[in-house]
């Protein structure tokens, strides 16, 4: 009785509910269009190196490197994956069959790269700091860091 009362309260909850305060208009959609270089190192020893170039939401170069202070490093590369999505963020998938996703998105001053399940592509152990790395959209340089030290 008490699961039934639950449900119906629920339901009136439901039906009550208005969506008025949705936006009447999609949000606007901004292509990321960049020719970036990022190269920096973090005074704790973690570093980026990454190029990226972008057209209209297409890929057409990336390179990213980062290390773990002196325990390691990930690496990718555009040949290794195939990009699956423009909107509303990019994606890119590991062409081995694996779950490695890249993915790219832009937010007010900056664009950023970011990885999912792709520990194989990093020396064993560090996966878990290895960060994304962000471009100013403007200028194609690092963006400022919002990583924390751990």
């Amino acid at each position: 009785m008490r699961y039934a009362l639950a449900a119906a309260g629920c339901a009136v909850l439901l039906a009550s509910c208005s969506f008025s305060s949705l936006p009447s208009a999609p949000i606007a959609y901004h292509p990321i269009d960049l020719d970036g270089h990022c190269a920096q190192t973090d005074v704790d020893g973690f570093r980026e190196q990454a190029t990226l170039k972008v057209r209209d939401n297409w890929v057409q170069a990336l390179s990213w490197r980062l290390w773990v202070g002196q325990r390691g490093s990930c690496h990718f590369e555009l040949s290794e994956f195939r990009q699956t999505r423009t909107r509303p963020q990019i994606e890119l998938r590991a062409r081995d069959g694996s779950a490695c996703e890249l993915m790219i998105w832009q937010e007010p001053g900056r664009v950023t790269l970011a990885h999912a399940n792709c520990e194989q592509y990093c020396t064993p152990g560090i996966y878990q700091e290895a960060w994304p790395v962000m471009f100013d959209p403007h200028a194609g340089i690092c963006a400022a860091a919002t990583r924390r030290a751990g």
